[in-house]
């Protein structure tokens, strides 16, 4: 009778800090030889790329009349900037159908002025329908070093998730479906 040892050993790294792995090696008793198997494994072969750990910081489930909502529940109401992985609140005019940016300053995108590293694209949703911004707020934008990118919101959002994901240096700055100002309290 032939039996068959089956040996498997989890092994080391081959060089300290190292991510290649050597496979298990098995012995079969039958054959009388040692046969070994070597595969490369690396640190992506561990990611789980359907699993929710991934997710950034700050990323938008859906929006609604209610407002933004984000994948961790919390519904945003009114306008907010996301930036740097988190959320701010954006007190700013309402804009009027048919794009009146009455009010609208550059202090509106001042946060953008003092952050370090700038956002390399600032996605600007605009509501409902796309609203293209003054030129001077695109020039001031431009000059301070940071594309903008113009749309509706819930492209705004889905354009912020698929960059986020991909490690891009991105910035959204939000007007909801329906603008409800912030309350000072």
């Amino acid at each position: 009778m032939i039996s068959t040892l089956r040996i498997a050993a989890r092994c080391r790294p081959l060089i300290p800090g190292n991510s290649l792995r050597l496979a298990p090696w098995i012995y079969s008793g039958r054959s009388r030889g040692l046969r070994t198997t070597v595969s490369l494994h690396t640190a992506l072969d561990d990611v789980n790329i359907f699993a929710d750990e991934g997710l950034p910081p700050v990323a938008v489930k859906t929006i609604s009349s209610s407002g933004i909502e984000l994948v961790d529940g919390l519904v945003l109401p009114s306008a907010c900037v996301f930036l740097e992985g988190r959320v701010f609140l954006w007190d700013v005019p309402r804009i009027i159908d048919h794009g009146n940016w009455e009010g609208w300053t550059r202090d509106h995108f001042k946060i953008f002025e003092v952050v370090v590293p700038k956002p390399e694209i600032l996605l600007l949703g605009t509501g409902n329908s796309v609203m293209m911004p003054p030129a001077a707020l695109k020039k001031h934008l431009t000059e301070i070093g940071i594309q903008l990118d113009v749309m509706n919101t819930w492209n705004a959002c889905s354009t912020y998730n698929l960059l986020t994901e991909e490690g891009r240096r991105v910035a959204a700055a939000l007007i909801p479906p329906i603008h409800v100002p912030w309350q000072a309290s």
